[in-house]
């Protein structure tokens, strides 16, 4: 019976299944009671026992804590971040300087102390190398001879390895030495076409200063953004050395009178390869044809850090039996006509696809392999550890759109550089280092630009975000770090922006962030004797720890010693956090933030065919991407907004009734068509048709 007992107790409920279900519940219900009750009680003891200061305190916590819902997790759902392999190349490297200095070549004397005086103007180097000052560089040993022989050249060397002067000390050696001396009212002896307006300001000042011997030789430069009256009372007045962009000068020979190249004996063409990339070809070829037009015989020179097929293209128009100068192949280091140069890159398939570039010695090329959720946040711990704990340097930050360093600027200025208020621990507010944040793209008025080109190139620090507009030619010095937000469109560009450090012989470092789906770019790199090393994410990350304004404040929390891989995530959401907050506190930033992810996208878009396999929209994760520009969802409608490149104006779209009156007309027009045009041989139905329509009005 005792067995039985349990049995019956079990099988009992079975018997009488809602007495069970009641039970259950009323249980449960005095389980939520009670608990609710002590709950009570604890917040009322709690109330009454803690003093306001401590009450005080917890609500701060509670509101500190808030932020962090607002923001997804950045370290979820990202995509793994692909090892690196890639084989160790060995990279062209160019000797810079030589033994021979520049009294060995046959120039005027007074130009020899001029250069030599000038040298660390000229090159900004003479701090480094005080030794050097007289020393020619490999480019200008095997340039300025030829030229002095009134040759015509085509010239191949590695960004920042003096080529102004290569070709700027031969010209004024030939001018000064002219038989009948120069006039201003001569008009223009020599012109020099450059792509951009930055570079078009410092080649004017480099050949102001090799001219302070030879007053009598007016240089002027031609820009656009600048007054055209001014420009042509300077024409009037005369100008011997032209330096212009091609825009400008077209614009001047279509519609300035006193303009005329009967006397222009040399027609120099500085970074030939990015005049024809901004879409130049067709303003160079009318230059060439108003040159032509009034003197057959010059000297023509082409320069350029890299060769192209348009410069090649340009060098058999423009060049006359020219001879090859190229520093970076010991083979071509022997001076030999161009056309064999030529016959031998058109031989070789693809041969900007077997172009292998020079690059600086003492340049070290690093990439980092960031998830698109975490660039924001990796940018800006690098930003802080260079600039800001290490000090002293300068750097620069490559974006593929105006848009995007306008955003960038104004997000980095207010949150990174105190314009936002943010809280700091007294200990730490002493250490803290002021950022200074510089922008410069070409949708900037001209005097602004300029303004920001002579603050960051007589700055001894600070940080330039720009475009492509700043990766030719420009000689600023000490820049310490070039990073590459966005990665450039050919291992070319790529070149053409390291180039803007490590210049004449001096140190210089690069960062590359790529997305993990664009891991093949390195390899890329690497098939054009590029070599890059990788740095990890977390690495920089860390440099966070050193900046306890995103410290996460928990009570009773250890001190963490060393980089403790769980707070750097918490300091990075922080981080996040803040950059979040600063973009939805208005309609106005967040549209801006939108405007610059669209820009984003529309240069996404643009990379050549052969790159997209590497760079390809749809490897895109948009939610993901808008978060490096601040946005906590992805955008809906990013095709209605307006880009400050795209001035074409849209048609608003219609509504349907007037879409249906739209149609409408078009039935109409068609019915009066056939009627007018019919041949009378119509069925009977559509005769009955009309009578129906005719007997309804009555």
């Amino acid at each position: 019976k005792q067995s039985n007992a349990p049995k019956r107790k079990l099988q009992s409920p079975h018997g009488n299944p809602p007495l069970k279900r009641k039970r259950k519940a009323s249980v449960n219900t005095f389980k939520r009671c009670a608990t609710e009750v002590d709950s009570r009680e604890k917040g009322n003891s709690s109330q009454k026992s803690l003093p306001k200061k401590q009450l005080t305190h917890n609500r701060n916590e509670s509101q500190k804590s808030k932020p962090f819902i607002k923001t997804s997790s950045l370290f979820k759902n990202n995509p793994d971040i692909p090892e690196i392999h890639r084989k160790a190349v060995q990279q062209v490297q160019e000797n810079i300087f030589t033994t021979e200095s520049f009294s060995e070549l046959e120039l005027h004397p007074h130009l020899v102390i001029t250069v030599c005086s000038n040298i660390r103007i000229l090159l900004c180097v003479g701090f480094v190398f005080p030794n050097l000052f007289c020393l020619l560089h490999s480019v200008q040993k095997q340039t300025i001879p030829v030229l002095l022989q009134g040759k015509d050249a085509l010239v191949r060397s590695q960004t920042g390895s003096g080529k102004t002067l290569a070709y700027g000390i031969p010209l004024v050696q030939s001018l000064q030495g002219m038989e009948s001396k120069i006039q201003r009212s001569d008009g223009p002896y020599a012109l020099i076409l450059v792509p951009t307006r930055e570079l078009a300001l410092q080649s004017f000042e480099t050949m102001q200063k090799l001219l302070k011997p030879f007053a009598w030789i007016v240089p002027g430069v031609l820009m656009g953004g600048e007054k055209r009256k001014s420009e042509k009372a300077r024409l009037r007045k005369g100008i011997n050395i032209l330096i212009s962009t091609p825009g400008r000068l077209v614009d001047h020979i279509k519609s300035t009178e006193c303009i005329h190249f009967r006397r222009t004996q040399w027609l120099i063409i500085d970074e030939a390869d990015r005049i024809l990339d901004l879409g130049f070809e067709k303003d160079v070829a009318v230059i060439l044809n108003a040159l032509n037009a009034e003197r057959d015989t010059r000297q023509n020179v082409l320069l350029s850090a890299t060769l192209t097929e348009g410069v090649t293209r340009l060098a058999d128009i423009s060049l006359n039996d020219p001879i090859s100068i190229s520093i970076a192949d010991e083979t071509q280091n022997r001076l030999k006509p161009a056309s064999q140069t030529d016959r031998q890159a058109s031989s070789s398939s693809n041969c900007m696809d077997q172009e292998n570039f020079a690059v600086p010695e003492k340049l070290k090329q690093y990439v980092v392999m960031v998830p698109s959720k975490l660039r924001l946040v990796m940018l800006a711990a690098f930003i802080l550890e260079k600039c800001k704990f290490e000090k002293h340097h300068k750097m620069i930050i490559f974006f593929s759109s105006c848009e995007q360093v306008e955003f960038y600027y104004e997000l980095l200025l207010k949150v990174l550089s105190g314009g936002l208020e943010l809280e700091q621990p007294e200990h730490f507010s002493g250490s803290s280092a002021h950022l200074e944040f510089l922008r410069l793209h070409g949708n900037m008025d001209q005097e602004e630009r300029t303004e920001v080109f002579q603050e960051f190139l007589k700055s001894k620090t600070g940080i330039l975000l720009c475009t492509d507009v700043a990766a030719r030619g420009l000689d600023l010095p000490q820049v310490t770090w070039i990073v590459q937000y966005n990665a450039p469109a050919s291992p070319a560009e790529y070149i053409h922006r390291i180039g803007r450090t490590a210049r004449i012989g001096c140190h210089g470092n690069s960062l590359l962030v790529l997305a993990p789906s664009e891991a093949e770019y390195v390899s890329l790199l690497a098939s054009h004797k590029i070599n890059v090393s990788e740095i990890k994410m977390e690495k920089v990350l860390s440099s966070l720890m050193k900046d306890d304004r995103f410290k996460v404040h928990r009570p009773g929390r250890k001190k963490s010693c060393g980089r403790d891989p769980q707070e750097v995530r918490e300091r990075a959401t922080v981080l996040q956090t803040k950059f979040e907050n600063y973009v939805h506190s208005s309609e106005g930033t967040v549209r801006w933030a939108k405007k610059a992810l669209q820009s984003f996208l529309c240069a996404y878009t643009t990379y050549p065919r052969n790159l997209k396999h590497i760079f390809h929209i749809k490897s895109l994760h948009l939610g993901h991407v808008a978060k490096s520009f601040g946005l906590r969802d992805a955008p809906q409608n990013l095709t209605a907004l307006p880009t400050a490149g795209s001035k074409k104006k849209t048609k608003p779209r219609l509504k349907r009734s007037d879409l249906l009156k739209k149609t409408h007309r078009k039935h109409r027009l068609a019915e009066i068509l056939r009627s007018e045009y019919s041949s009378g041989m119509d069925t009977g139905v559509s005769k009955v048709k009309r009578k129906k329509k005719q007997r309804k009005p009555g």
